[in-house]
């Protein structure tokens, strides 16, 4: 009877923590999407009221309406990644390729995203011979996108993102990504993960972004069958890595 009641309660424990979470990713959802919608809406009903007659007001509200519906496109894109993820599963075409190249395209890629916040991009060593791993090319690209775009956000001004790959287990390297920015307080860690969760509300809308990168970096390091790992210390810095196979 006792270890029916206990199992009984840890059910009933699961189901509410699952509504909790719906609850709060609905909410999250709501809001991503009423923000942009409402700033949007604001901007072209002003223009409609005459503002459109002033060529400076005009140009600063319609470039603003924009950045709105860049942000709504980005959250839908996103959903429609997760929704694609979850519901049919996600096709990984195995190739071998070369991850420091890999990585160092996406440095180039966000040089002067970095440059604005004078944040260095650098690798945690020079490496005297590639690194060749068996993975979807395209998929471990965005999880790294993914990944160096947030250190870029969170981390502090004139503060460095490194990234590195090294030997983890005879079958697999660890990939890292790790920054000297704001950290993450431990109570955070369990849901980073979540779709929308935010560990600083209004600095996460100041940053924009859609609140599903790293919920979309765990779904396709998953669909490897690998690893997403997270160490962080508030206000020193984090560290996000995740395993890839060896090419053989």
């Amino acid at each position: 009877m006792e270890k029916f009641v206990e199992g009984k309660r840890l059910e009933i424990k699961s189901l509410t923590d699952r509504d909790s979470f719906r609850r709060d990713f609905l909410g999250n959802l709501a809001h991503e999407l009423k923000t942009p919608l409402f700033t949007v809406q604001g901007y072209i009903l002003t223009l409609m009221e005459g503002a459109v007659n002033d060529k400076q007001i005009r140009m600063k509200y319609l470039d603003r309406a924009n950045k709105g519906v860049e942000r709504l496109v980005a959250v839908i894109k996103d959903l429609d990644m997760i929704s694609k993820l979850e519901n049919d599963g996600m096709k990984i075409n195995f190739e071998v390729f070369n991850i420091l190249e890999l990585i160092q395209n996406v440095f180039d890629l966000f040089e002067m995203k970095a440059k604005k916040r004078n944040i260095t991009l650098q690798f945690d060593k020079v490496y005297e011979f590639p690194v060749f791993v068996k993975a979807d090319v395209e998929k471990i690209e965005q999880v790294l996108i993914n990944l160096i775009v947030n250190s870029i956000k969170y981390g502090k001004p004139n503060g460095t993102t490194i990234v590195g790959a090294e030997s983890y287990t005879n079958q697999k390297f660890i990939v890292k990504v790790i920054d000297n920015g704001e950290g993450i307080k431990k109570i955070h860690l369990p849901r980073l993960f979540e779709r929308f969760y935010r560990v600083d509300q209004s600095r996460s809308r100041e940053q924009g972004g859609s609140g599903l990168g790293l919920s979309i970096v765990k779904h396709i390091i998953e669909a490897h069958d690998q690893n997403i790992l997270l160490k962080s210390t508030y206000n020193k810095g984090s560290e996000f890595s995740f395993t890839v196979e060896k090419a053989r």
